[in-house]
């Protein structure tokens, strides 16, 4: 009897770790839509309906404290500048260069371009 009451905890104890493997490993980024959104972008969709899922999107990554992924805030500074938006665009390329600092020579050359199309 002691016999099988060990290999049932056994069994139960591999059951559980084997359960505890199926929820997979935790992604460094949130990505949320921001994928769908770029897709979106390129297809020429709403830009104000890609920012407005984009700017909600970041709401939920911010209240759950995690980390958006690389050209999130580029593809917002996008967006804001098609829709004359420079402030909100500049803060974006800003954000993006600080988040991710190998992003900064194309940041620069977005925030350089900006400034001289604006002049």
């Amino acid at each position: 009897m002691n016999m099988s009451r060990t290999i049932a905890c056994a069994a139960a104890l591999l059951g559980s770790l084997a359960l505890a493997g199926c929820s997979g490993p935790k992604t460094l980024y949130q990505w949320e839509g921001y994928q769908t959104q770029v897709n979106q972008y390129f297809k020429g969709e709403s830009k104000e309906a890609q920012l407005e899922a984009l700017e909600a999107d970041l709401q939920k990554i911010r209240a759950k404290n995690g980390a958006v992924p690389p050209g999130y805030h580029a593809q917002l500074g996008l967006l804001y500048s098609s829709l004359g938006k420079d402030d909100e665009m500049m803060r974006s390329f800003e954000t993006e260069k600080a988040l991710f600092p190998e992003s900064a020579s194309y940041m620069d050359f977005l925030m350089k371009n900006a400034k001289g199309g604006a002049q």
